[in-house]
């Protein structure tokens, strides 16, 4: 097995918490640099997953111009630095696996994928979701015809009270948004991928900053600092596709509601619906009645044997691995995650002028 040889660049929390842990597990990976403005947690990079001789770096510049080896890099900054950071990698020929969303903004997201084609090189992007096992299912129900025409959809991405408090999620300059951008994304993604359907016509959003200058916040990370609270705390956008199909996207940080929901989608179609509210559950009519279908997703079933699960991360680092050393094809293509952040921006938008956006 040849080992894939990567730079990191960002060694934050999605590194820690995702990439780096997955790489490490999966074991096909070579950690040839890691890259952090801060040099302490590059150091502790390298000490946890890389080796004696993996690279240390505060430049990713410098990174891409020594590193002549490496054939792959992780984009694993916050929002705004993700395009010209994608950029500037595969214009130095190296692959890229860019942590979601694809960019801050539409236009930044459209160079990203010109430089891809310019170049030729792969532009990956971290929605793990897809590869969960609810996910892979549902996906191929949808390609099979079981749902029919899907015509309406909800991306859910609520939270009562997770606001992350932790790095630059706060920051509107460096982040782009609060829950919209940051988890907002992931159920868009899903939702678009399930009706495969990336052609927008029109959107209209709301955003909301009410309950960020509260104290005694119940939130699970602590209480925020109100005055780095410099994003919305809860988004909601109606899109309307060309076909007439609609969406409701919902995204929350701090919303005061029971109905708590992350990284999902509900679809309604001609011939069944399908939700992932308890577990994935297909609605349809047979002999006549109504039926709900409760796949088995679980890999137990044999007494004193749990199952071999896949976690969502370790799939997606194997299925990258072999997409550029086998050249297997993407399940995350970055056309699909341009429109993603093309409805986000649009509804961001229209929040701020209170305007509905058409789209060509």
């Amino acid at each position: 097995m040849e080992k894939l040889k990567v730079g990191i660049i960002g060694c934050g929390g999605i590194a820690n918490g995702k990439h780096l842990p997955a790489m490490k597990k999966n074991g096909k990976f070579e950690i040839a640099a890691v890259c952090d403005l801060l040099e302490e947690r590059a150091i502790k990079a390298k000490e946890e997953y890389g080796t004696e001789n993996t690279r240390v770096y505060t430049d990713y510049k410098e990174l891409l111009e020594k590193e002549k080896d490496i054939e792959a890099v992780y984009v694993l900054t916050p929002n705004r630095s993700h395009s010209f950071i994608s950029i500037d990698a595969m214009k130095a020929g190296k692959d890229v696996m860019c942590e979601k969303p694809m960019a801050k903004t539409y236009a930044d997201a459209v160079e990203m994928v010109k430089t891809a084609k310019e170049t030729g090189k792969i532009l990956n992007i971290g929605y793990q979701n897809r590869y969960r096992p609810d996910s892979r299912y549902l996906k191929a129900a949808c390609e099979n015809g079981d749902l029919g025409e899907i015509y309406y959809a909800k991306a859910h991405a609520l939270r009562r009270r997770a606001v992350p408090t932790w790095g630059v999620f706060l920051n509107e300059e460096e982040q782009g948004g609060g829950p919209l951008i940051d988890i907002g994304t992931h159920a868009l993604d899903l939702t678009l991928w399930m009706m495969n359907n990336y052609e927008p016509a029109s959107v209209t959003g709301s955003t909301f900053k009410k309950l960020s200058d509260q104290t005694n916040t119940g939130n699970a990370w602590g209480d925020w600092d109100r005055d780095k609270f410099t994003v919305e705390d809860s988004a909601f956008g109606f899109i309307k596709m060309k076909n007439g199909a609609t969406i409701v996207l919902e995204a929350s940080w701090a919303l005061n509601t029971l109905d708590v929901d992350e990284a999902k989608t509900s679809l309604c179609g001609t011939k069944a619906g399908a939700d992932m509210k308890d577990g994935l559950r297909i609605n349809t009519i047979k002999y006549n009645k109504q039926v709900v279908e409760i796949p088995a997703l679980d890999p137990a079933g044999v007494a004193f044997y749990d199952g071999e699960g896949e976690d969502a991360p370790d799939v997606e680092q194997d299925v990258f691995y072999h997409v550029v050393k086998d050249g297997v094809d993407q399940v995350v293509k970055p056309e699909q995650a341009l429109v993603v952040t093309q409805i986000l921006e649009a509804i961001y938008r229209s929040a701020k002028t209170g305007k509905t956006i058409y789209f060509d």
